[in-house]
Order: structure tokens, then C-alpha cells, then sequence
């Protein structure tokens, strides 16, 4: 069980708040010895529930069997009597039997104190991100990997050394301290991102839309808002971002599931309460005088959630990449900007420049090439689509680019 795979998908978030608290409540410092746990009460359930058919409750019907699990576990490996921390000792009159507090409270303490504790100094910030997700958001390890532009095999050992090096620095699951906050937050603000980021364009998953990892993302990013330690300008400015995007999702497949691009989306399929929350949350970042990467990107969504097709949208949004390329380049920055700069100085200019990305071996920029090419020179359209298809794992993005090819004008 490697990658726990036996686990239900629709039991992911659950088995990862699991995790959570009984690495916080108990110290279970081996981060594995607490994913068995955990893995064993979701094999049960499988199991059980194949034969009998799915309890009146089964999120009840978990906890109960974590629990027993996690007192069986704890009492035969000596734990309680000579590891449980002192405030559990002092916090509980039961002798016979451990009390295991599931509460809402224990488990939201125990997901914050969880991913700032992976976030640590003692292991790269690659290590740290892909941690946390595996860990903290359910990632599998090729997911992983795709968000990194790296092979399973890397990703499993990266992860593998890390939970050895937080062994090893005896690193506990608990509430950060002010100075822990401020020198993690960055690498804890990229994992959400990047959660987000994955569950907005899936390429493990083939797919262009994962939206139970986009709530999970917003799930916890809406945690570190509520903490007021960690309810930061930055933070409100992820969390703006998010909801930009998120309030789009309706639009942006059709009742076949293929991919609708943003100029034919249907505006009164967008969320209009989530554009609103966008806007509330973006003003709330406005705070302070630093300028983060969520900070533009949120303001660039914004006014993707402005259907009108105007000059200043356009020039806003131009001006909004130049500014996030200086702060810190990426080339899906670039290429994203490219697009905008056909809208404000026309296709041959955005031509011009995209084509000095040479982004090879992405499959997203030979299909902006090819509608860049369109109604220029539909022959070289062609060529960038099918090198498209030829790149992507998508299968809607294949049909996204095949019904563009068959508005080409080809002889």
C-alpha cells in the first residue's frame, strides 16, 4: 500500500484530517505509523460497508474505528504509558481507556499545526511542498510529480527523506510559533497553490477540472484565514484568486465535459456570490505595502470575471502580467501573457513574442500558437494543433483542439 490506493477517493480529505490529529493529539512523530492507522479504518470500512451496504453515518462510523484502532496501537506499543505528552496525561482521568477527541476544533488545530510542521527548514522546499501534499492534501504521488515536471521515482524517495529528516530532527505536530509562521508561510501559500493549481488543470488526471481539489485548496486556505496569526494580506490574496477562478467552473465545461474556452464561456453561468467574495477578500489584501504574486494574479482574475471585451480590461490585464513576470517569472506567465498582448496590440505582435518562448514541450503553447495563427496563416494553425495533440495527455483537450481545427480554412 505505497500510495495508499486502496483508499476511496471520496474519503480523501477525511483520511487526511485523520492523519492530522493523531499526529498532533499524540505525537506519533513516524507520520507513517499514523497514515496505517488510518489506512487499516478505511480498509475496514471498505470492506464492511461492501457487505452490509454504507452506515447511517459514516463519518461517525470512521472515527469510532480510528479511534479503536488508535487505542489498540498506543497501548500495545507501550506508547501511552511512557510517550504520551504531559498535557495529555494531565487533561485526561481515564486509566483504562485513552480519550481520543475528534473534535472540529482538534481537527482544524491539528491540519494547521500538520502543514506548517512538514514546512520546516530541516528539508528542501521542493521536499516541503510535495510533503504536504502527499501528507496534508491527499496528493498521490504521480499527481506529484506532474506538478513538478518530475517521474514517480524521484517524487516517492523526495518524499521518503523527508519524513526521515522530520524523524530524525524529532519535529513535532504542533501549533507554529509568530517566528515558524513567518518563515514557512511562503512554502505553505505554494502548496495551496499548487493544490488549486492541479484540481484547475489536472494533466495526471487527464482532465481539465478536479473541483474536490480546488475546495480543499479554498478549505484550507480559509483555515489560515481564520487563524489570526496567520490572516495575512497574502494570504486574503490567495484566497481571492481562488474564489476568481472557482467562480467560473459552470462555465467552463459543456454537458459532454469538454473544455469551453473564456470567449465563449456563458457569462450567466458564472458565480456570482463567489465574485463577490473574490472582491471582498482582494480588498481585505490590500492592506500593508507588500505586492505578492496573489496579489496580481487575483487582480488579473478579477478581471477575467468582467466578460466585457473592452480596451482598458485588456491594457489592465497586460500591465498586471508585466508587473507579476518582474516579481517572479514563469513561463505560463509568459505564455498566458501572450494571449492578452494579441487582445491589446493584435495577433502578429503576440506571435512575435510567444514564439520566442520556445516552450517545446508544452502542448498548452502550441495550441495558443495555433489560435494566434488562425485567420493569419490557418496552414500554420494546423501544424501548432496537431502538435498540440501530439503533447497532450487530455483527452478533452484534444477535443478542444480538434473542433478549433475544424474552423480552419483549409484548402
Amino acid at each position: 500500500m505505497e500510495e495508499r490506493e486502496l483508499i476511496p477517493h471520496l474519503f480523501r480529505t477525511e483520511y487526511r484530517k485523520m492523519v492530522s490529529v493523531l499526529c498532533y493529539l499524540f505525537g506519533i512523530k513516524h507520520i507513517e505509523i499514523a497514515e496505517d492507522i488510518v489506512s487499516e479504518t478505511f480498509l475496514a470500512a471498505t470492506e464492511i460497508w461492501g457487505m452490509n451496504g454504507n452506515p447511517e453515518n459514516p463519518a461517525a462510523w470512521l472515527y469510532a474505528v480510528a479511534k479503536n484502532k488508535t487505542r489498540n496501537y498506543l497501548k500495545h506499543n507501550s506508547i501511552f504509558e511512557v510517550k504520551i505528552s504531559e498535557v495529555i496525561k494531565r487533561s485526561t482521568n481515564i486509566t483504562e481507556e485513552l480519550s481520543i477527541d475528534f473534535s472540529s476544533k482538534n481537527i482544524t488545530d491539528s491540519q494547521l499545526a500538520m502543514i506548517f510542521a512538514v514546512c520546516n527548514s530541516a528539508i528542501s522546499v521542493d521536499a516541503q511542498i510535495a510533503l504536504a501534499l502527499n501528507l496534508l492534501c491527499g496528493f498521490g504521488i504521480q499527481e506529484i510529480a506532474d506538478a513538478f515536471l518530475s517521474n514517480k521515482e524521484v517524487i516517492y524517495k523526495r518524499i521518503n527523506r523527508a519524513k526521515e529528516k522530520l524523524r530524525d530532527a524529532n519535529i513535532r505536530i504542533e501549533q507554529p510559533s509568530l517566528t515558524e509562521i513567518s518563515g514557512r508561510l511562503d512554502t505553505v501559500l505554494t502548496t495551496l497553490y499548487l493544490l488549486f493549481s492541479e484540481g484547475y488543470y489536472s494533466s495526471s488526471q487527464q482532465t481539465t477540472l478536479r473541483k474536490e481539489f480546488c475546495a480543499e485548496a479554498m478549505r484550507l486556505n480559509y483555515l489560515l484565514i481564520e487563524n489570526k496569526t496567520t490572516n495575512l494580506p497574502e494570504v486574503n490574496a490567495l484566497f481571492a484568486l481562488m474564489c476568481f477562478h472557482a467562480s467560473r467552473f459552470e462555465a467552463r465545461t459543456n454537458g459532454r465535459g469538454e473544455s469551453i474556452l473564456y470567449d465563449d464561456q456563458d457569462e450567466t453561468l458564472w458565480n456570482r456570490e463567489l465574485i463577490e467574495k473574490g472582491i471582498y477578500y482582494l480588498g481585505r489584501a490590500s492592506t500593508g505595502t507588500v505586492v505578492s504574486r496573489y496579489h496580481l494574479e487575483a487582480s488579473i482574475a478579477y478581471w477575467h470575471t468582467q466578460k466585457v471585451d473592452s480596451t482598458e480590461k485588456w491594457e489592465n490585464i497586460l500591465q498586471l502580467y508585466n508587473q507579476l513576470l518582474i516579481l517572479e517569472y514563469s513561463p505560463i506567465a509568459a505564455l498566458n501573457r501572450t494571449y492578452t498582448l494579441s487582445k491589446t496590440n493584435g495577433k502578429q505582435a503576440a506571435i512575435d513574442e510567444a514564439e520566442k518562448l520556445k516552450l517545446n514541450d508544452n502542448a498548452l503553447y502550441y495550441a495558443l500558437l495555433g489560435n494566434l495563427y488562425t485567420d493569419v496563416d490557418d496552414e500554420i494553425a494546423l501544424k501548432h494543433y496537431q502538435t498540440a495533440i501530439e503533447l497532450t495527455k487530455s483527452a478533452e483537450q484534444v477535443t478542444t483542439i480538434k473542433r478549433n481545427i475544424a474552423k480552419l480554412h483549409i484548402k
